[in-house]
């Protein structure tokens, strides 16, 4: 009820009171009439139209600063009457205004506006609110219809040329790096319809009495372990969104060249696919030794990759410890240069960036891969 509903409610209280206890019929009259316009005020106002809202996103996930639409049908399924209503749509942090004037019965109406995709994140889309006023600006009452819709803006993902080379194990134990590629034989197993023929091994199959054919390993396929640190001490400004767009890079590369690669958070835990927990990333509190130690005990790879801002250039070192889990290590320092910048070390590589660009552009021109 708004503030003139309020007072015009108090006013028929008051007039009629008044009129029947000192005998005026006038303020009686009076305050009949008032109260006769907030019931039919409410009566109007509580009267609930029957929508029917269908909302589609295209697309739905969408990489930051690219387009995407939502477009939203709304139907009228009343069968007697047409609807003139007040409806907004909320996206994301704004709302967007949905007119809807004399919807007949029967009949929809179709609105498309864009989704905001200038930031990295989950832009939700919906409910749709339709208020509904009285003529006399008494009553005003809020509705939702329809469900929420959820547009996925994914960091924006830079070209990327090179890929770590693979490391290749012998058995006395050296580990050197080599081109991608070396195929090496690595077990035997039975014949299964399908195998091609050239893999059978015969000396080992008249042996046994069965076909058997040769498993192969690619011993050189690098394991690459993304680090992405997400702790708000180590990030000023955009940083964070630029170390987002670096990893998310990292990670198409490795996908396109069928390379395992595998995302780890400092603070959070998020599971799904890479690109999405990219996108719900958010900057938290962490514990970057305890991390680094569960990446030592479970040595998840071999090519470890650090991404971090302008506040954890001081954790370098501790990363340098690593090397004997990760033969290759990189640092990528993202946001604003430092007056003195890190040096690379035969322990750790390190690319400084402004950008998410820029780094894309500093990793192809690694030579220590």
């Amino acid at each position: 009820m708004t503030a003139r509903g309020i007072a015009l409610a108090a006013a028929a209280v008051i007039l009629l009171g008044t009129g029947f206890r000192y005998g005026y019929p006038d303020l009686a009259l009076l305050g009949a009439a008032a109260g006769i316009a907030v019931v039919t005020a409410l009566v109007f106002a509580f009267w609930r139209p029957r929508l029917g809202v269908a909302r589609v996103a295209e697309p739905d996930r969408v990489a930051r600063g690219e387009p995407a639409d939502v477009t939203l049908t709304i139907s009228n399924t009343s069968k007697v009457r047409a609807a003139s209503l007040i409806a907004t749509d909320r996206c994301g942090a704004a709302t967007v205004d949905v007119p809807l004037l004399r919807l007949r019965a029967g009949h929809d109406t179709v609105e498309s506006y864009p989704v905001p995709t200038h930031r990295r994140g989950l832009v939700p889309i919906g409910p749709l609110h339709v208020t509904r006023r009285d003529p006399l600006g008494l009553i005003t009452l809020n509705r939702a219809y329809g469900g929420t819709t959820i547009v996925r803006v994914y960091p924006r993902v830079h070209p990327m040329r090179a890929v770590p080379a693979g490391l290749t194990r012998s058995l006395d134990g050296r580990v050197d790096k080599v081109p991608q590629g070396t195929i090496t034989f690595d077990t035997l197993r039975e014949y299964v319809p399908g195998d091609e023929l050239r893999r059978v091994h015969w000396r080992s199959s008249a042996k046994v009495g069965e076909l058997m054919v040769r498993e192969q390993l690619d011993t050189s396929e690098p394991q690459i372990v993304v680090l992405l640190d997400d702790r708000a001490t180590a990030h000023r400004g955009d940083s964070f969104e630029d170390a987002c767009e670096a990893a998310a890079s990292i990670v198409v590369a490795a996908v396109r060249e069928d390379l395992p690669v595998t995302l780890h958070l400092v603070a959070a835990t998020l599971t799904g696919p890479h690109l999405d927990v990219l996108t719900e990333a958010t900057l938290g509190d962490g514990d970057l030794d305890a991390t680094l130690r569960h990446l030592r005990a479970q040595k998840l790879g071999d090519t470890l990759i650090f991404l971090t801002g302008p506040g954890g250039r001081d954790d370098l070192g501790a990363l340098s410890g690593l090397r004997s889990a990760y033969p290759i290590a990189l640092a990528g320092i993202l946001g604003d240069r430092d007056s003195s910048p890190a040096a690379p070390t035969d322990r750790l590589l390190v690319i400084e960036a402004a950008d998410g660009a820029e780094f894309a552009a500093a990793w192809d021109g690694v030579r220590g891969w």
